[in-house]
């Protein structure tokens, strides 16, 4: 990454992963009056969207897309949708070793695109991904204790928490010696 900081001034580095979001209700522990019981509809549904994100690191900015569901081929698909965000900039993307991100379709992609560099995080360090962090915030303020009537309006909810929140991880800070943050 030290490379493509001193050689990229203007690159983007984004952190990507993907996740299902389940139209049942996930519950959260809550500060409730004494003697009062919180009270929680749930569906009976196992209705579920997909999503891919990435995480801009310079920025904060979250790119988020629900998809049908998560293979090589959504991943490619989500790759262009990041090199078309960003169209003049040079991306350096953090993913997880899932198996989607690594086959021959993928491989293939970013052999024909230089302009995408990757590295990918060490195994079973879902801890490191800031995009997990994302993912975590955004069930917290949308999915956690609430209940939707319809996978659509969850959607909508989610994406619009997605698209209307800056997420300031400091992971460069916290992970990347300050000597590599000041280019």
């Amino acid at each position: 990454m030290t490379d493509f900081k001193q050689d990229h001034p203007n690159g983007m580095i984004l952190a990507m992963d993907e996740m299902t979001l389940y139209l049942q209700a996930t519950m959260q522990r809550v500060w409730y009056p004494i003697g009062q019981r919180p009270l929680l509809t749930v569906s009976p549904q196992r209705d579920c969207q997909h999503w891919y994100g990435a995480l801009c690191l310079n920025t904060g900015q979250e790119l988020a897309l629900s998809v049908p569901g998560l293979d090589s081929r959504t991943t490619l698909h989500f790759l262009q949708h990041l090199l078309t965000a960003f169209p003049a900039q040079p991306i350096f993307l953090f993913l997880d070793r899932a198996p989607w991100h690594r086959g021959d379709l993928i491989r293939a992609f970013l052999s024909e695109n230089p302009r995408l560099q990757v590295l990918y995080f060490p195994p079973a360090c879902p801890q490191l991904n800031p995009q997990e962090h994302v993912w975590k915030a955004a069930r917290q303020a949308v999915s956690h204790n609430h209940h939707f009537t319809t996978l659509a309006a969850l959607r909508t909810a989610f994406a619009t928490f997605l698209d209307q929140t800056l997420f300031n991880f400091a992971w460069l800070e916290r992970f990347v010696p300050p000597i590599l943050c000041q280019v």
